[in-house]
């Protein structure tokens, strides 16, 4: 007998954050809008989601966030402009992107946490399962699909949440959520327990969650109860692990490469590494 499993088709983006390490070009500038050459970080996000078969992109903004709205959008004077000369081929991929996907977007009133947003987005989501890419943890695959492909596929054998997970150094640890678990697959794992930021010594492995989720309804109902954890935040970490003591969360060790474009460091390597592919 066949399972009913509902094929993913939104991916929501939570956008609200101040990118307070970027500070003061993020006083302005929503940090999801940094380039990496000449592209937005949100941008290979969306990217990255329509390469996995989405096309509804679901976007939790904040205040001062509105240049996100206006790039995913047409802009009639620029084009008109450019129309028929040289610079025009700049415009192709962004064009194709507001041509293949539907936009919406919510605000997040208050900055409360991962989890708290991912709710914000609950309005835009329903009751279908979904995506979640943190725009400023820019993957790559040089070998294959994208790392949310990846992670649809996944979805389409085990029908439950799903987390990315990377190996970190252990010093690294209190920077993530981190899980434990018992290997299924080579690279798959059935997650028995997620601790949110902890001491090396706390850590229960060195496989931390980066910024890809695809998440089951269920979670918006669990992350209604999930009280607030470290910081006075609500932490996603915390609502997957309520579903993981159900065994429903698998975490994936993905084919490909994250760079950390919260960071400083991350944003340049980011930048080095895609300029190096384009010369």
């Amino acid at each position: 007998m066949s399972r009913d499993i509902t094929k993913i088709r939104k991916c929501l983006f939570p956008a609200a954050g101040y990118g307070t390490r970027f500070l003061p070009a993020t006083k302005a500038i929503p940090k999801e809008m940094l380039p990496v050459l000449t592209k937005p970080l949100l941008q290979y996000g969306v990217e990255e989601a329509i390469s996995a078969g989405l096309d509804t992109m679901a976007i939790v903004t904040g205040r001062g966030k509105r240049a996100i709205e206006d790039h995913f959008d047409i802009s009639y004077e620029l084009e008109h402009q450019i129309k028929g000369t040289s610079k025009e081929h700049y415009l192709t991929e962004i064009r194709k992107v507001i041509t293949n996907c539907t936009f919406s977007y919510t605000r997040q009133i208050e900055m409360k946490g991962l989890g708290h947003a991912i709710l914000c987005g609950e309005t835009l989501i329903g009751r279908e399962p979904f995506a979640v890419i943190l725009a400023d943890d820019l993957c790559d695959n040089e070998s294959g699909d994208s790392v949310l492909a990846q992670m649809v596929a996944l979805y389409d054998k085990y029908n439950c949440s799903i987390v990315a997970v990377e190996e970190i150094p252990p010093q690294d640890s209190n920077k993530y959520g981190v899980i434990a678990g018992t290997e299924e697959a080579k690279n798959i794992f059935r997650v028995t327990d997620m601790v949110e930021k902890p001491e090396p010594e706390d850590a229960p492995s060195n496989l931390a969650i980066i910024g890809r989720y695809i998440l089951t309804p269920d979670i918006f109902d669990i992350i209604r109860e999930t009280k607030p954890g470290k910081g006075g935040e609500i932490q996603i970490t915390d609502a997957l692990l309520a579903q993981a003591k159900q065994g429903k969360v698998i975490a994936y060790k993905f084919d490909g490469r994250r760079f950390d474009c919260g960071s400083v460091d991350g944003f340049v390597e980011a930048t080095n590494y895609f300029y190096s592919k384009v010369k």
